[in-house]
């Protein structure tokens, strides 16, 4: 069982960073304006960054004592975290992400949620924002249950236990227990991490109290790099744990071969390759994209869909992208594994 928290723990915020520095300032003004009386450091992990970031942060920490950087060359998340985590000195651990900012309040609601409830881990609500009409389509599709698959942390759910936590605020004491994130996995660590956690006895915790800002990709061809390697690792994760993964998580490769299998009959069909009864019957494979078509529709053009036909058509567009592409990422991952698949939307390429 993990020890009790003290009244007022000292609070080490982790954040990997790589290319981030449109968005990484606007963290670190969240992370040191929490509202919290304790001991506070941030400590970044900073990646070989090519658009200015390492200057950035360098600059603002030679402004503020409690800002540190660790190099992380190696670039992948889950080192990077490592990293950050060894160096940190305080009970308490708050991973926070480059894209994100913090409530004020989100590091004392959850200290007092630990305490509370003994788990070992709490996490909150994502709130995706956007600052451009394609970036708030995907923080549509974002808080949206269709769009990520029902997450707790998607909004919706009643605080409980939880499967995962998004970021989340972390006794060290089970980190180091656990032997921290597992570094041969480079997407999907979060989940992992937890289900460890999880399996060593001790309990993760949803509180919907606590809210994160999340700022998605930019631009089309960053959210398939994103979501194809997302996918991959997932698949690579079913490998790994096989029979411990929630099943939304086979809906987007189900979609992807639905999709396929459809081309191939339309094809067959179109060249006359196939006739007669045994079309009329394979042609019921047309109904799994037929009902996801009309659902997007349904979701995209209601009056829920957005303020406008643009901002619509634009949703109707994203949702098929992530799926299509976690899908599609999904299958390969689960035939051949990760291997050394990386997320090439962080690289500022």
């Amino acid at each position: 069982m993990a020890t009790e928290v003290p009244a007022l723990p000292g609070v080490s915020y982790v954040i990997p960073v790589l290319n981030e520095v449109a968005y990484i300032e606007d963290a670190i003004r969240t992370v040191l304006a929490q509202d919290y009386a304790g001991e506070k450091e941030l400590i970044l992990a900073l990646g070989p960054s090519s658009d200015g970031t390492t200057e950035l942060v360098m600059r603002l920490a030679a402004q503020d004592s409690r800002i540190v950087s660790v190099p992380n060359p190696d670039t992948d998340i889950p080192v990077a975290l490592n990293l950050a985590i060894r160096a940190s000195k305080y009970p308490i651990v708050v991973r926070v992400d480059a894209h994100s900012e913090l409530d004020p309040s989100y590091t004392r609601r959850a200290i007092d949620t630990l305490k509370r409830t003994g788990a070992a881990n709490v996490g909150g609500v994502m709130k995706a924002r956007g600052k451009t009409p394609f970036q708030a389509a995907v923080a549509r599709a974002y808080n949206s249950r269709f769009g990520l698959g029902g997450g707790s942390y998607h909004g919706g759910a009643q605080e409980g236990p939880a499967e995962s936590a998004y970021l989340g605020v972390i006794r060290r004491e089970v980190l180091d227990e656990v032997q921290l994130f597992d570094e041969s996995v480079r997407r999907g660590e979060d989940w992992e991490l937890n289900l460890r956690i999880r399996a060593a006895g001790h309990s993760v915790w949803f509180d919907p109290s606590l809210e994160v800002i999340y700022w998605p990709r930019e631009s089309w061809t960053k959210l398939v790099r994103q979501f194809c390697a997302t996918g991959i690792w997932r698949g690579e994760l079913v490998r790994r744990y096989a029979g411990r993964n929630p099943w939304r998580f086979f809906a987007p490769p189900v979609l992807v071969l639905a999709v396929l299998l459809s081309l191939v009959l339309l094809i067959l069909q179109l060249t006359d390759a196939v006739r007669g009864w045994p079309s009329l019957l394979l042609s019921l494979i047309y109904l799994g994209p037929l009902a996801y078509v009309v659902l997007l529709l349904l979701l995209s053009f209601s009056k829920a869909g957005g303020p406008g036909w643009g901002d619509r058509w634009r949703f109707f567009l994203v949702l098929p992208t992530m799926h299509l592409s976690w899908g599609a990422g999904f299958i390969v991952g689960l035939l051949r594994g990760a291997r050394d698949t990386v997320d090439t939307s962080r690289t500022g390429i």
